[in-house]
């Protein structure tokens, strides 16, 4: 983990490098490194830190120009974040260097080996095993191609890594095993990385790596090879994104940029999809193959995803069993095929997956298809794994999404799901055209609802400055909007580095009841809805052991002046709709307490933005 850039052509690699990392930036990383093939020898910079401390290094000794190299940032798995330990990792010779995302899992093994044969290590990483192997067999084979191709078989785990040789200049071979590669494609240059938003910059010409594939790069062309080294034919990929969306555009942050970015994310996730006229739903056969019958067959669906994703699931239970009335569990990705789940053909099983790339999540879905289950991904980035592997996808269209903690993303996600809802229950008899019809209506409208709560972000501001030295924090919610307490739970933990957990509120006397007193601030999510008044009292008995009561409510609604110490209101909108405009508020409010400590927004501390290892 975490960033992976590589160039081969005639402009200054270390510079491309530099400036593609800056783009992987928002993935999370612990430290960073170049390395240039200059004539006969290698030039490696690296440093423990931000790139700002890798640019430092740079300053104090420059590297020669070259056309040919590789970079990475790393988030720490194997071995502390130090200067040794950074990526790209060399042969004892120097004549080989690479850059890895992902765990070898069998390194301890095949560096005793190495140790054995004479070689020393410089790191304690499970990636130097690599370029101690292929250098070893480049020596043997006479090619760097061949020198990976013979060392993949040794490899346990999962990788997408790089490998630069001083023996074949202007030549980067790349090789993958469940993290993303791409390859960008140009004009007298090409470029590999993990990740779109290095490459949109340089090229829309892409090549997404399929696991067991091997890929040679020079400045005129690319080979596509599978693990035997038989030739395939690569698919090149024109991606529409454009790279301005990638910056933050006049916004401090990158998550305050994307927070605001919400009423587009959901028009984009809309259009095109939706029919008034019609009462219908409209997913292209190129997306979402799953036909009426296929859908009438389903037994029952199956969700599974991590982090924010996760929460957004559980809304998707609420969306599917009442518009759809499918039975819906929910998992944990990272838990799924660990308890011999219930699925088979009658199954669905749904994916969501902001990147297309979490490790979790896909073997999630590669446990279920193994066991005869049909397969949606609902994710943001087209030519993801994900999107690839899944029989459909409903592609959420929000672009780029640079901060590490989800916001527009999750919105996105939630429109998907109650689209793919309303797809199932007029399929499977369910709902009349009049009744989607309605309820498309009601969706139409949450931009302009989003909107308006964006324009009271005033109102958020102060209540931030009240609560900023707050060492815990408890979100009550229920029914539907149970995950948005715990989505706002974990926004504020993500990047404020407060305690907060999320609760069902008639489980709060069950237990987190004995955590409130004056110094707890309570979030209760409180629209005026069939449970308003359990709410409510739910609210009393936060105010009864003196708690501090923070209500978000609908507009208009007057009551909890007296009963709440402070008061956020949302839009009058449809039950099923109110999950999408709570989370709102609680992104604004987790912003801003993190904005006043200190805390870095957009790159919290220990998290990435795409788990690409278990």
């Amino acid at each position: 983990m975490c960033g992976i850039v590589g160039y081969v052509g005639k402009r200054n690699a270390a510079r491309i490098l530099v400036d593609g990392l800056k783009r992987l930036e928002y993935r999370g990383y612990d430290s960073a490194g170049i390395a240039l093939v200059d004539g006969d020898r290698l030039v490696l910079r690296r440093a423990a830190g931000k790139l700002r401390d890798l640019e430092d290094v740079l300053e104090k000794d420059p590297v020669p120009e070259s056309g040919h190299g590789i970079g990475h940032t790393r988030w720490a798995t194997h071995g502390r974040p130090t200067e040794e330990n950074a990526h790209p990792h060399r042969d004892p010779a120097e004549r080989v260097v690479v850059v890895h995302n992902g765990i070898i899992e069998n390194y301890l093994e095949l560096k005793q080996e190495l140790l054995a044969e004479g070689n020393a290590f410089r790191s304690e990483t499970d990636s130097e095993v690599i370029a101690h192997l292929v250098a070893r067999e480049r020596a043997r084979t006479g090619s760097l191609e061949e020198a990976v191709l013979a060392v993949l078989p040794r490899l346990s785990g999962i990788w997408a890594f790089c490998a630069i040789s001083l023996d074949d200049p202007g030549r980067i071979v790349g090789a993958r095993l469940g993290p993303p590669l791409i390859v960008g494609l140009g004009e007298g240059e090409n470029l590999l990385a993990s990740d779109l938003t290095a490459l949109l910059d340089h090229t829309r010409d892409v090549v997404f790596l399929e696991d067991d594939e091997v890929v040679v790069v020079t400045a005129d062309g690319i080979r596509l090879l599978d693990t035997k080294g038989n030739e395939k034919e690569p698919r090149v990929q024109k991606i529409a994104w454009d790279p301005i969306l990638a910056e933050k555009g006049g916004f401090k942050h990158f998550m305050l940029k994307e927070i605001h970015e919400q009423p587009r994310a959901v028009n984009e996730t809309l259009a095109g999809r939706i029919s008034l006229d019609e009462g219908a739903v409209h997913f292209s056969p190129e997306e979402f193959p799953l036909a009426d019958d296929d859908l009438r067959a389903i037994e029952r669906v199956h969700f599974a995803a991590c982090g924010t994703s996760w929460h957004a699931c559980l809304v998707g239970k609420f969306y599917l069993e009442a518009l759809a009335r499918v039975p819906t569990e929910v998992d944990y990705a990272s838990e799924f095929r660990y308890r011999d789940p219930l699925v088979n053909e009658t199954t669905l099983m749904t994916i969501v997956t902001q990147s297309g790339e979490t490790a979790d999540t896909l073997a999630a879905l590669r446990e279920a298809k193994a066991r005869g289950a049909r397969s949606v991904a609902i994710c943001n980035v087209l030519g993801s794994t994900a999107t690839r592997e899944a029989d459909g996808t409903i592609l959420t269209h929000c672009g780029p999404e640079i901060g590490v903690a989800s916001t527009k993303a999750f919105t996105a996600q939630l429109v998907a799901l109650y689209l793919m809802a309303l797809r199932l229950g007029r399929a499977r008899g369910h709902l009349s055209a009049d009744d989607v019809r309605e309820h498309l209506a009601a969706l139409a409208r949450v931009p302009s609802w989003i909107d308006r709560i964006l324009e009271g972000d005033d109102e958020v501001q102060p209540l931030a400055r009240v609560f900023k030295d707050a060492t815990d924090f408890l979100y009550l919610g229920r029914g539907m909007n149970y995950p948005i307490a715990l989505e706002g739970a974990l926004k504020l933990k993500e990047i404020s580095y407060i305690h907060a957990e999320g609760y069902p509120a008639g489980e709060m006397k069950h237990g987190p009841i004995a955590l409130i007193d004056d110094t707890l601030p309570v979030v209760a999510l409180a629209p005026r809805d069939a449970v308003y008044d359990k709410m409510l009292g739910n609210m009393e008995e936060v105010k009864a052991r003196g708690g501090t009561l923070i209500a978000v409510t609908t507009e208009g609604n007057d009551e909890l002046a007296g009963k709440a110490d402070h008061v956020l209101t949302v839009p009058d909108a449809p039950p099923l709709v109110m999950p999408i405009l709570l989370a709102v508020p609680l992104q604004l409010l987790a912003y801003h307490i993190a904005l006043l400590r200190g805390c870095d927004v957009d790159q919290p501390r220990n998290l990435a933005k795409s788990v690409t290892v278990e």
